[in-house]
């Protein structure tokens, strides 16, 4: 499985034209405590960059964006338990699956040495 990030601090998981999303340790830690998570239908088509979900912690709300273009297929049914997104955010706690349109998109995402260094 080929992990990859975007600099707004999600981590994809790619198998095929498949991909898990979720947000980064990174990014769980900055929000703090979430108590709210809205994750996008089953179905639905989204282009690169549009929201697709929104989590919201005890400091604000944000919008997590479609790290690629595609369809989501599967969202995770222990969504509902927000705080396996502070707990296991690159496991467990992840939010949704898409079936990827446009895997030559897969080239703009950062690698883990890349991430780090907008992360440090």
């Amino acid at each position: 499985m080929d992990i990859r990030y975007t600099a707004e601090h999600e981590w994809v998981a790619v198998e095929g034209n498949l991909a898990t999303v979720g947000i980064t340790d990174y990014a769980q830690a900055a929000l703090g405590d979430l108590v709210f998570v809205q994750l996008p239908e089953v179905g639905a088509s989204l282009p690169k960059g549009a929201a697709a979900a929104v989590v919201e912690s005890v400091k604000a709300a944000s919008d997590i964006l479609a790290p690629l273009t595609g369809t989501i297929v599967e969202i995770n049914p222990r969504r509902r338990r927000s705080s396996l997104v502070n707990t296991q955010p690159m496991a467990a706690g992840w939010l949704f699956k898409i079936k990827l349109s446009d895997l030559s998109e897969l080239g703009q995402l950062l690698d883990e040495s890349a991430y780090r260094q907008i992360t440090s």
